[in-house]
């Protein structure tokens, strides 16, 4: 009996190092990683013309247009170009 007893505790060991290697993966990896892409997509959806934004491509420019999927920007200079709304990093901070 003493032996069987012993010979589960040796096999959960490894088990419960796992669960718990993958909890912290999870709480320091995944779940940081879910909030950040949320908080773009709020972001992306809740643009409005006027505001001054920076592309992932590093492009800063302003919000001329909207629709569903794509969004106009336009330069300093009066150049306007057509983006997915996808690619917004950032609204910039006036």
């Amino acid at each position: 009996m003493k032996g069987g007893k012993k010979m589960n505790a040796e096999m959960l060991s490894p088990i419960i190092m796992i669960v718990l290697m993958f909890a912290l993966f999870y709480f320091f990896i995944i779940r940081p990683q879910q909030k950040r892409q949320k908080e773009t997509r709020d972001m992306q959806g809740n643009l409005q013309k006027g505001s001054k934004v920076i592309t992932f491509g590093g492009f800063h420019g302003e919000v001329h247009a909207l629709d569903e999927a794509t969004v106009i920007l336009k330069s300093d200079e009066g150049v306007k170009l057509t983006y997915d709304r996808s690619s917004v990093r950032e609204i910039e901070e006036s």
